[in-house]
């Protein structure tokens, strides 16, 4: 297998291909994802998609989301890197603090939220499968805190609609903290 190579787009480094690489998170691709702070993929554009697993870094505001509460029947799993968070399954919470893992099997509904006085760092991994179940269900601790739908829906649109479009962006300096 040849190594991917890495193409400047839209703020950071890319991979252009399928191939294997090694990318430093702070020269890769960013999203300022604006309430709900900032986010890293590492891939790139459809031929160099992770066709079985997703790996990012999500850097969240005390009060930012990561996502919206769903479940999916892939499973997913979160590393909290640095900061405070609060984790809701299945409508309920959970303190998160540095160092904790978080793992949802699949159908497990779940949320992170940023908390405490400065940006929680978290790592996240999930699989992919295609047709992968993904439900964003109604849940009174994710409305809480800014997270959830009112209405139960299977479109990601839906669930996103208020919120901005991500922008593309590079790497903003102290996003991630030096271990």
């Amino acid at each position: 297998m040849a190594e991917a190579k890495l193409g400047q787009q839209d703020g950071g480094l890319v991979p252009e291909d399928g191939g294997w690489f090694v990318l430093n998170a702070k020269e890769a691709r960013w999203f300022d994802c604006g309430e709900s702070g900032w986010y890293c993929g590492f891939e790139g554009r459809e031929e160099a998609r992770f066709e079985q697993l997703g790996v990012n870094i999500n850097v969240l505001p005390p009060g930012g989301p990561m996502a919206m509460y769903h479940a999916e029947g892939d499973q997913e799993d979160f590393l909290v890197v640095s900061g405070e968070a609060v984790l809701i399954v299945e409508d309920e919470e959970r303190p998160l603090r540095t160092w904790d893992f978080v793992h949802c099997p699949g159908g497990a509904a779940h949320v992170i939220v940023g908390a405490g006085d400065r940006p929680c760092v978290v790592l996240a991994v999930g699989a992919r499968t295609p047709g992968r179940d993904l439900v964003y269900p109604v849940s009174a601790a994710a409305l809480a805190r800014g997270a959830g739908v009112e209405e139960e829906t299977t479109e990601p649109s839906e669930a996103y609609a208020k919120f901005p479009q991500p922008e593309a962006a590079a790497y903003k300096d102290a996003l991630l903290p030096e271990l």
